[in-house]
């Protein structure tokens, strides 16, 4: 089994790698910092698995497609996708630059986007695959100070609605996860204690259950919020 995972180095994405490498995975891995993906591959290491890194800045439209030009020498058989790469710039839309809303609609929706189309068609041709898109509960109900996140993150959420009517006649789940505050680097500093967070650990338990759900259900949209934040 191969599985893509974008933003792989932190949080969720990190969860997620170390997840699936424990589980028998080879990996394609993705995140902007070299040093980090190096990091990151030595500790899957001992897990015998395939590791495959690169380094890409996926607000950049010509470093998405780079990296799947690269990828696609390890890409036939992809079984997993994960779209989690993302930013949340914090602000008001009405008094942000321009710059801050696009900034996080290159990253958080045409990253997923051109990811999608590439490894969609693959699956596609299998006639089987498994896309999940990390979302965020703003993609339903707007995060105060986050306008233009909140925008993207709706919008992201579409595209995975989009894809998953798309897909499912060809026998490939689309799967879009909503979390509310989770334990990430994007909390750095704060004084909320660690308990009171939805944690990347618990995201990536929760993908894979699901992952290993019957042949014909679909999981549309998962909902995972702190109990008491």
């Amino acid at each position: 089994m191969k599985a893509v995972i974008t933003g792989a180095t932190k949080g969720i994405g990190k969860a997620i790698a170390t997840k699936f490498a424990r589980s028998g995975y080879d990996l394609i891995l993705a995140a902007r910092g070299l040093e980090e993906l190096n990091s990151l591959r030595e500790e899957l290491t001992p897990y015998g698995n395939a590791v495959f890194i690169y380094a890409a800045d996926f607000s950049v439209k010509e470093d998405v497609y780079a990296f799947l030009n690269s990828a696609a020498v390890n890409a036939d058989g992809v079984d997993v996708l994960i779209n989690n790469v993302g930013v949340f710039l914090p602000g008001s839309m009405l008094d942000e630059d321009d710059e801050t809303f696009e900034k996080q609609q290159h990253l958080n929706v045409n990253a997923s986007y051109y990811l999608s189309k590439f490894f969609g068609k693959k699956m596609r041709s299998a006639k089987r695959g498994h896309i999940f898109n990390i979302c965020s509960v703003a993609s339903k109900v707007p995060v105060k100070n986050g306008g233009s996140y909140s925008v993207t993150k709706a919008a992201m959420l579409s595209l995975n609605h989009v894809l998953r009517q798309e897909l499912a006649p060809h026998h490939v789940k689309v799967t879009a996860f909503l979390p509310g505050a989770t334990k990430t680097s994007s909390w750095e500093g704060t004084t909320i204690p660690d308990e009171k967070f939805v944690q990347p650990e618990d995201i990536a338990e929760t993908l894979f259950t699901i992952l290993n759900l019957s042949k014909g259900v679909n999981v549309d949209e998962v909902l995972i919020t702190p109990l008491d934040f």
